[in-house]
């Protein structure tokens, strides 16, 4: 046996998986309060004792981990035209498993910067116009930036033309000079500009957050979870050279906090005569709804589902539901305890995957012009994708996740919007599917052998 531990520091629960790369296969999973207001190391020590119960003693032989306590990594990002540098710059971010408090477009004015600095970021993103184009945008940004002041880094990943301008305007402060994210129109470059955010992170954000301690502890890597998450989708999808992947495939976790899907897909029209618009769709893709939460957001669930529409689902009154709505925003580590807490929280979980799956497929129109009909293709085209992964306590610890994931496929009421038309549903029960993008960095074949064997299909039928 060879067994390597995973460690997952979340924002709530520490979570750690024990895993055997010799024969590949999952030795046991537990969690514990994160203790980031204290000492890391003590949530830790508590997770590993629960763990060591269920496994016995074991030495391993390597230990990494990922990392969203303290809220993640929070960036802010600005750019010069929403639809574009500044879609680019929040395309960039998410890819590199940032949490984009904001993006800003056109110049900085006095209520932005005041704003900024409010929210103090652990990095800012600062992009604008493409290669030999407009640069009176992003230098004005960077004097803003400079007069606000604040430790936190500045990645400059726009016109490579003021670059070295808006370096010397920020010269006192950590500047990270990389490529354009959108070296020319409707060109994304954001490899670069991740490769940045994940070094500034390992370099510097570790220590910010508190676990430079917990590093000590480790062999490799520490990133943040939704790369990890990201490294996991993009395995199982593609495989490795000795593997085969799944295919395409369409990932939601649904949190307390936020609802974050990604997918694994060219997501192209299957009509050749369909136009596309707005910037190229990225192959993988991930998107992160705020305002979508199964606790700290669960307002913004109802808020954009519509309280009797949801109350419907529950079979609850409209009143009952609110009651129950606001005991989950009050006690945000609180559990379903009878049949109605439990009906409600299964139908805010459906909600949010169809509000989080809506706003991340793209939508096709019909427009109709001197050639007559033309159908009109904006964001990423899913229809085809078959497969369907969940992860989140409200998905997997509940008999009713396919029918709950069902939420997110094509709906006839919203004939325009590109969500999977069919899906075969797999679910994360036992919650490794970070803990395998970090395994994935060392042993790919091994990561994906145990993501094929523990993810549990589900056809709704429970």
């Amino acid at each position: 046996m060879k067994p390597v531990l995973l460690i997952d520091f979340g924002s709530t629960y520490t979570k750690v998986t024990a895993v055997d790369i010799d024969a590949p296969r999952l030795l046991g999973t537990a969690n514990s309060y994160t203790t980031v207001q204290t000492d890391i190391n003590d949530g830790l020590a508590d997770a590993l004792k629960k763990l060591e119960a269920r496994t016995g003693t074991l030495d391993f032989c390597a230990r990494y981990a990922c990392s969203s306590a303290a809220g993640g990594l929070r960036m802010l990002a600005s750019g010069l035209v929403p639809e574009l540098t500044a879609e680019a710059a929040k395309t960039a971010s998410l890819g590199a498993g940032a949490k984009v408090l904001k993006t800003y477009s056109f110049k900085l004015n006095e209520d932005d910067a005041d704003e900024i600095k409010a929210l103090n970021p652990d990095i800012f993103l600062l992009v604008g116009g493409t290669d030999g184009g407009n640069t009176e945008c992003i230098i004005h940004n960077a004097h803003v930036i400079r007069d606000i002041g604040g430790d936190y880094p500045v990645i400059l990943a726009g016109n490579r033309n003021a670059a070295r301008t808006c370096a010397k305007i920020l010269e006192g402060r950590e500047v990270h000079i990389t490529e354009n994210v959108m070296p020319s129109f409707n060109v994304l470059n954001t490899e670069p500009v991740q490769k940045e955010i994940r070094e500034v992170f390992l370099n510097r954000i570790i220590q910010a957050k508190g676990l430079s301690k917990a590093t000590e502890l480790l062999n490799g890597i520490m990133m943040p979870t939704p790369s990890a998450v990201m490294a996991a989708i993009k395995l199982l999808a593609e495989g490795t050279e000795n593997q085969k992947g799944i295919g395409d495939l369409v990932a939601v976790d649904v949190g307390g906090a936020t609802t974050d899907v990604y997918s694994v897909a060219e997501g192209l029209p299957d009509d050749p005569r369909t136009a596309l618009r707005g910037l190229p769709e990225p192959y993988i893709k991930r998107t992160v709804e705020g305002d979508i939460g199964m606790r700290y957001s669960i307002r913004g669930i109802v808020e954009a589902a519509g309280l009797k529409k949801t109350a419907a689902i529950a079979n609850l009154s409209e009143e009952r539901l609110n009651e129950i709505v606001d005991l989950f925003a009050t006690h945000t580590d609180l559990l379903p305890s009878d049949d109605e807490m439990q009906r409600a929280d299964e139908a805010l979980a459906s909600m949010a995957v169809r509000i989080a799956m809506t706003r991340h497929a793209g939508r096709m129109s019909e427009i109709f012009g001197l050639g007559g009909l033309q159908l009109i293709q904006t964001g990423k085209n899913l229809l085809n994708v078959d497969q369907f992964i969940v992860t989140g306590g409200s998905l997997i610890h509940t008999e009713h996740t396919g029918r709950i994931a069902s939420y997110g496929f094509f709906d006839e009421e919203d004939p325009g919007s590109l969500k999977p038309k069919r899906c075969t549903v797999l679910v994360d029960r036992s919650y490794i599917i970070a803990a395998m993008g970090l395994l994935s960095q060392y042993y790919p074949d091994a990561a994906l052998t145990i993501l094929k064997e523990e993810l549990v299909k589900d056809d709704g039928t429970k």
